[in-house]
């Protein structure tokens, strides 16, 4: 369906469709304390695809509260590990200038990543203009004027400088059906060849794009200013996410159709270990598990907790339900007989660091999917 009160974030065009719509949501950072009885204030969570730039985005304004406290997966740091390396061997980034990076609601740096790789001279001080400019860790997908943010990254590029942005593909999205990826908080959501005009129309040219494993399609791309030439991995990451329809509103909005079959399918299978018996735990109090809990209507009474690193959440509660948020200590106390993961990508480091699962015949699987 078209809106004709929605304008785009970055391009301003009123030209688009509401192509997922998951209902009013709690804030997915803002993590009650277990006590509290709630209910917790909701927010209407929508998609909407500009058919001018391409940029799929959340229609609502976003007045929601975020209180980020949790810990960054090892998956995160292996992929910047990944990037840099990749940036350093190919020669995009000159060795040994000024970097500047802009933080990110999600924690981590690429800094470490970026010394190791031997590209970084110096870190720039706060304004500075730098030779290499990195988009934190998905940090620019929480700016409500999109727009605005990349001009602020491009303006700080020094001659022939290099600027990095790193996202969770839109294609992605789309191939394998991660409806719950659209959350509160994330306002932008980037396809290549909507960042390719996105760049173009703030005076940079798209360089160089690879596409990584995290998330199951994550990716790094560089830009410099309009006029240098780039290469082909550009254009045919561009080509191929276009097959799969980031551009078209039909394509997109085919996630509608996987969003009550995927939340009715976690809560029978909830149901049904219940009736065998079986201790089934969650890992992973992350924001993607928000809307996927919500819309399944699952509580305590199905999923008794969810386990997560992050030392700030535990005694609190996942938004929304009653679900309580446990140390993983506590987790493997209770000897479940399943662990759903509401991030798969956390699977390897997970079986390093909690064995005593699959040691006491436990499994793992993946919450969605």
């Amino acid at each position: 369906m078209t809106s004709d009160v929605i304008s785009c974030r970055f391009c301003g065009s009123d030209q688009g469709d509401v192509v997922v719509d998951l209902g009013h949501q709690p804030s997915s950072e803002l993590f009650p304390a277990r006590t509290d009885p709630g209910p917790d204030p909701t927010f209407p969570v929508r998609l909407w695809l500009c058919q001018a730039c391409g940029l799929a985005q959340l229609a609502d304004h976003d007045d929601v509260p975020e209180e980020v406290v949790g810990l960054e997966p090892e998956a995160l740091r292996v992929q910047r590990q990944e990037s840099a390396g990749w940036l350093a061997e190919s020669g995009l980034i000159p060795p040994g200038g000024a970097v500047a990076e802009y933080d990110s609601p999600h924690g981590g740096s690429w800094l470490p990543q970026l010394r190791e790789a031997g590209l970084i001279g110096r870190v720039a001080g706060p304004g500075e203009a730098a030779d290499l400019v990195v988009d934190g860790c998905f940090a620019m997908m929480h700016a409500a004027d999109q727009q605005a943010a990349l001009r602020e990254r491009a303006a700080r590029l020094r001659p022939g400088g290099r600027l990095v942005v790193q996202f969770h593909s839109l294609a992605a999205i789309v191939r394998l059906r991660q409806w719950n990826a659209i959350r509160l908080g994330h306002l932008a959501y980037y396809s290549t060849p909507a960042m390719v005009e996105m760049l173009a129309r703030v005076g940079l040219s798209a360089v160089a794009a690879r596409d990584f494993s995290l998330y199951g399609g994550t990716v790094t791309l560089v830009a410099s200013r309009a006029g240098v030439s780039g290469n082909n991995s550009v254009d045919t990451l561009s080509r191929y996410e276009q097959v799969i329809g980031v551009g078209d509103a039909a394509r997109v909005g085919e996630l509608q159709s996987h969003v009550r079959p995927g939340a009715d399918a976690l809560a029978d299978m909830l149901r049904e270990a219940r009736g065998r018996g079986e201790v089934v735990l969650g890992y992973g109090a992350a924001s993607r598990a928000v809307p996927l809990l919500v819309l399944a209507g699952i509580g305590a009474d199905l999923l008794p907790a969810v386990a997560d690193a992050s030392p700030a959440k535990h005694d609190l509660r996942m938004p929304g339900t009653d679900i309580p948020v446990i140390s993983p200590d506590e987790l493997t106390h209770r000897r479940p007989d399943t662990v759903l993961l509401f991030v798969p990508d956390l699977l390897a480091e997970l079986r390093r660091s909690l064995p005593e699962i699959e040691d006491g015949d436990g499994q793992w699987i993946p919450a969605l999917g």
